[in-house]
């Protein structure tokens, strides 16, 4: 089952937070059609986030045709979005990994990663585009 991380200083809204956060795990394999989405209210008693935050997200995600609510039963995975690329297993993945190892061991904080990375990220895929 996904767990949800909030980050209420981040600036993104709460609802997309999980919204990103269950096309994360779908794109990684850990979701995929037919499984379920954590009930509104046990994300709220793992999160402390109001009811309506997880609903609009759930509902952003139906809309995108990710998701669908059954009534009385939950919302429920209706595709996949994970690909070989993006597995756990992925050899692209593990290279990532092993370069956190790296980036850990020469003493760079998770704010010098993400600053890293955007920067790199931003020189191959220009304003959020395609790869040159």
């Amino acid at each position: 089952m996904i767990e949800f991380r909030i980050d209420r200083r981040s600036g993104v809204s709460t609802y997309v937070q999980i919204a990103q956060q269950v096309k994360q795990a779908m794109r990684m394999g850990l979701l995929g059609p037919g499984d379920q989405l954590p009930t509104a209210r046990e994300v709220v008693e793992t999160t402390a986030v109001n009811p309506n935050t997880v609903l609009k997200a759930y509902r952003e995600l139906e809309r995108e045709g990710l998701v669908e609510g059954r009534r009385g039963q939950g919302t429920f995975v209706t595709r996949s979005l994970a690909t070989d690329a993006t597995s756990r297993e992925a050899p692209l993945r593990r290279a990532l990994s092993s370069w956190m190892v790296q980036a850990g061991g020469a003493g760079l904080g998770v704010e010098e990663v993400d600053t890293l990375y955007l920067d790199v990220r931003e020189e191959h895929y220009p304003t959020g585009g395609s790869p040159p």
